[in-house]
């Protein structure tokens, strides 16, 4: 049973990968960390924050879906961000990988919570 929008496993897997990519960009040169560190950073926290605003709203069905797909246009954001981090030279090709296969999951996870969520609240 989802009583919070803790109990929602993208929101767990968001927010983890949210403090990876933060400890990450912490690596980028440091006028990097400002900018694209910065922007990355941005995007993966905008994931379980708009997850948990959406599912706090409680006003329809609808306003959560719409979250979500904020929350799916993040998912795309980091992973443009993280093709540029790699193609500057800031992320190892393996890390880069990894990252980039993590939020493809997790945006295929976002897209079918968005067509099977069926509101309980």
């Amino acid at each position: 049973m989802i009583k919070s929008y803790r109990d929602l496993e993208i929101y767990e897997e968001s927010y983890e990968m949210f403090l990876q990519v933060h400890r990450f960009t912490q690596k980028y040169p440091e006028y990097e960390r400002y900018e694209i560190g910065s922007q990355l950073r941005k995007a993966a926290m905008s994931i379980p924050l708009n997850i948990a605003e959406g599912y706090g709203k409680k006003s329809s069905e609808l306003d959560f879906k719409r979250f979500l797909k904020m929350s799916l246009g993040s998912c795309n954001e980091v992973q443009v961000l993280l093709d540029m981090s790699k193609d500057l030279g800031y992320i190892e090709e393996q890390e880069y990988k990894d990252f980039l296969e993590k939020y493809e999951v997790l945006g295929k996870r976002i897209n079918t919570l968005i067509q099977r969520w069926k509101s309980s609240i």
